[in-house]
């Protein structure tokens, strides 16, 4: 029984591969005959449309087709901008550096830096965990927000009437929080390891490139103790000194003034 089975199958599928065979092939690529115009002004409707998979494969044909068309240049940064609206942020970002590369007087070079800053700021934030539950950015790793704050800068310095610079602003200030946040993160635990000096040094770096940052005060705090705790009084009443006079209510300071050397 299972042999006439295997039989009766064998008949069906080699019928289907004689003519009937079509009917499993790829029906082809539809685009394959499409112009240069066409192909763009397909790709720009699935893009505006919300599509952006779609839209991305057809720039992707656009540019392999005809890498040095009139299009070409446009249809660049949109790609860069289906890719980050995909949350592909790698992809994003190589794009944006390929327009900046092939395009270095392009009208479009300052987008193209704010939207990979954009890419960069998204990335590590894109998880479950960051979207439906409250974490703190300044335990994640630094690196692609210290990124995005270069990309932001390099905006900011290179085109600063570009209608692009307010928010970049906005999100710089954020990042360097951030950024700020994370370096007294580290010197806390170096203090609870009691590698004091390393805890000093993360702190001084807070306090001499992060001003303004709102963890100014627990990095001060960091430097009084962690000097004080060395023998290094000098330092640690410079730092406590700062801290009394632009933070006098923070809670901090007491446990500054109490730790004792070791």
């Amino acid at each position: 029984m299972l042999q006439r089975f295997i039989a009766v199958f064998l008949i069906i599928a080699f019928g289907f591969g004689g003519s009937g065979c079509s009917y499993f092939r790829d029906k082809g690529d539809e685009t394959e005959k499409w112009t240069e115009e066409k192909l763009y002004n397909e790709a720009k409707a699935e893009l505006d449309s919300g599509s952006y998979q779609r839209a991305v494969e057809l720039y992707e044909k656009l540019q392999a087709r005809h890498p040095f068309g009139p299009h070409a240049q446009q249809a660049q940064l949109d790609l860069a901008y289906g890719y980050f609206k995909k949350e592909e942020g790698a992809s994003a970002v190589a794009a944006c550096d390929r327009y900046i590369k092939l395009y270095p007087n392009g009208e479009g070079v300052d987008y193209a830096f704010y939207l990979k800053g954009l890419a960069n700021f998204n990335q590590g934030q894109q998880g479950l965990v960051e979207r439906y539950l409250p974490t703190d950015p300044s335990q994640r790793d630094p690196g692609a927000a210290a990124q995005s704050f270069n990309d932001f800068s390099e905006l900011v310095k290179r085109y600063p009437n570009s209608i692009y610079v307010e928010d970049a602003r906005l999100r710089m200030v954020y990042l360097r929080n951030i950024l700020a946040q994370h370096e007294v993160n580290v010197a806390k635990y170096y203090m609870r390891r009691e590698a004091y000096i390393a805890a000093a040094n993360r702190a001084r770096y807070v306090v001499e490139n992060y001003q303004q940052a709102p963890a100014m005060p627990e990095a001060l705090t960091i430097m009084a103790k962690a000097y004080r705790i060395l023998g290094m009084e000098d330092l640690a009443n410079d730092a406590l000194r700062v801290l009394e006079l632009n933070f006098p209510n923070h809670p901090g300071l007491q446990d500054a003034r109490e730790a004792v050397i070791r």
